[in-house]
């Protein structure tokens, strides 16, 4: 299913993604060495709640995981790049972490990603996955916009995770976004320019490039969802949701004061 908005439901989408971007950089913010994943589950349920929106996960059953999800948001860490389930695991200085929210408010879903580093032992190879990302969600940021086809935005986003030497893994990718979590169109880490679908004002979608250090393969690990690395490397997962404009493309789940 492929959904355009109308301008009411881009209204509430906006609404929707503004409380996306404000709950990951709340998570953020409290994050530190000694958290524990549960308790990041925690305040994220606190403030779905509070806000009156719905989780995507919590009755998230998929073919691809052990369903339902049964938690508030994907918490990462380390050799772990998507669907991380939460579990009675305390951060230490250093671990990188990825954090994947997505909720629904008024109908309308949104969805998000950002990985850091705890604590104050950054390595450089954490903080180059991280930027790798991001530069490259920006890249194919930069490629939407009306007439614009999926491939042209996939083709953006695997050049700059090319450019740095990453592999790039195509099961799990960027996707059509509106009344429900996941919609088509897929829109892959990578591909030809021109080719897919022709984007149009009023389609949301959520890209998000992720990496893996050292290998495209991926585990699912003995919980039924968390994705890991094949080879235990460090990951990374940035993400962002987009309303196609008569313009071009605006970032929906944009944190506040941040630059696109």
């Amino acid at each position: 299913m492929i959904e355009i908005l109308n301008s009411t439901e881009l209204a509430k989408a906006k609404h929707t993604g503004a409380l996306v971007a404000d709950i990951l950089q709340t998570v953020k913010s409290r994050t530190a060495v000694g958290t524990n994943l549960l308790e990041i589950d925690q305040w994220t349920k606190a403030m779905i709640v509070e806000a009156g929106a719905e989780s995507c996960y919590v009755d998230y059953a998929p073919s691809f995981g052990r369903g339902p999800f049964g938690h508030y948001i994907c918490t990462s860490v380390n050799d772990a790049v998507l669907h991380g389930l939460p579990y009675d695991y305390t951060l230490a200085d250093g671990d990188l972490l990825s954090l994947d929210l997505a909720v629904s408010l008024g109908g309308v879903a949104a969805d998000s990603a950002i990985s850091f580093v705890v604590g104050e032992s950054r390595s450089p190879e954490s903080v180059a996955l991280i930027d790798a990302t991001e530069r490259a969600l920006r890249a194919g940021i930069a490629a939407a916009g009306p007439g614009v086809r999926t491939g042209d935005i996939s083709h953006a986003i695997g050049s700059v995770l090319r450019e740095e030497g990453y592999s790039i893994n195509t099961d799990f990718g960027g996707h059509g976004i509106g009344s429900t979590m996941h919609q088509d169109p897929h829109v892959s880490n990578t591909g030809r320019p021109g080719r897919g679908y022709r984007l149009r004002p009023g389609l949301l979608l959520a890209l998000e490039p992720w990496i893996m250090e050292d290998t495209a393969e991926l585990v699912t690990d003995a919980d039924g969802w968390t994705l890991r690395s094949a080879t235990g490397c460090r990951t990374a997962h940035s993400e962002h949701t987009i309303a196609i404009t008569e313009d071009g493309a605006e970032i929906l789940t944009l944190p506040k004061r941040a630059n696109p």
